[in-house]
């Protein structure tokens, strides 16, 4: 299931399904909504948004609250999470999902958001979209590819979407000093094993992604392409063995490719070491792999589709990364 693309003059609600939106400054809040008002849609709050608790998020019963009113009011086509954190996962059980499935929506976000975002698709067949928080949309420099996929995405008339490298990304703390910012040339892709592939996009945070094993929300791997990034708090031993725990869910053995997200600096993630942990990994020797592609916690990075389809060919040096809503091969 596909909710319709967004249009100029659409309403895209803001709710904080994980972290608060107290949290943000309020120079951020509005730069964000100037961005996204300038792509002609308006911006509206959940009820709850600002609430803040010892966690820095909010009750189960307000998130879960904002997240129904979004789906269930017909002037909103579209929802973003605010950003972040450690516990949407909290609410899945008490999500009304026949509510969802009768109001598809544009929902959007990353990081802890794909505990969301996936359980949505699993259960309701909602395609939802790992991509920039609405306080992505704050950063005033380098994040031109961000907005520009995203827009290609929600907006967009294209069937599918050629994903491209973006010219330099950044690994800074943006928030702190807009001005003083650093980027890195971006050198593109790395191929860890050449191949083809096309398949079902599942993914996101890794480590969030596997919050769902032995759960009702995980969904099925057969046919998929695998989508996975991870944070600074990700060293290299951490992503081997979480990588390794998704390697060991029913179905993997038809899992089509890999796709892995650019790594933070502070991860402590090499070429070397990456290049080491997929080569350790039998159950991954007959598909493509490639890694240090534009999405996870650096900037910038492009709106995938969870539940959509992709098309990946990785050889030699050249690699092309295709995605696509459709679902038809």
């Amino acid at each position: 299931m596909i909710a319709p693309k967004l249009q100029p003059g659409d309403e895209v609600r803001v709710i904080s399904p994980s972290r608060s939106l107290s949290i943000i400054e309020e120079e951020h809040i509005k730069l964000a909504k100037e961005r996204l008002e300038a792509l002609g849609l308006i911006v509206s709050f959940s009820a709850n948004a600002y609430e803040m608790d010892d966690f820095a998020s909010s009750s189960i019963e307000s998130r879960i609250q904002d997240l129904h009113a979004a789906f269930a009011d017909p002037q909103v086509k579209g929802i973003l999470a605010t950003i972040g954190g450690f516990n949407s996962n909290q609410l899945l059980q008490y999500i009304d999902y026949s509510l969802i499935q009768a109001n598809p929506k544009r929902f959007c976000g990353y990081s802890d958001i794909t505990a969301l975002s996936t359980a949505i698709y699993t259960k309701t067949g909602l395609i939802t979209y790992s991509g920039p928080a609405f306080s992505t949309f704050a950063i005033l420099h380098g994040n031109e590819y961000t907005v520009e996929f995203f827009e290609k995405m929600m907006l967009g008339s294209a069937d599918s979407i050629h994903v491209t490298p973006s010219e330099a990304w950044s690994d800074d703390a943006w928030y702190r000093d807009q001005e003083n910012r650093q980027f890195i040339t971006n050198q593109g892709p790395m191929i860890l094993n050449e191949g083809q592939a096309k398949g079902t996009i599942i993914g996101g945070n890794l480590c969030t992604l596997n919050l769902l094993q032995g759960t009702e929300y995980m969904p099925s791997l057969e046919g998929t392409v695998l989508f996975v990034e991870d944070d600074y708090m990700a060293d290299p031993s951490t992503f081997d063995r979480d990588l390794q725990s998704l390697i060991h869910q029913p179905g993997f053995e038809q899992v089509r490719g890999l796709v892995i997200g650019r790594f933070q600096k502070a991860s402590g993630m090499t070429p070397q070491l990456l290049e080491k942990i997929i080569h350790s990994k039998r159950e991954l020797t007959q598909i493509p792999v490639i890694a240090d592609v534009d999405f996870g916690h650096t900037a910038p990075h492009f709106t995938f589709p969870i539940g959509g389809k992709t098309k990946l060919n990785a050889q030699g040096m050249s690699v092309e990364l295709w995605i696509s809503e459709h679902m038809s091969e």
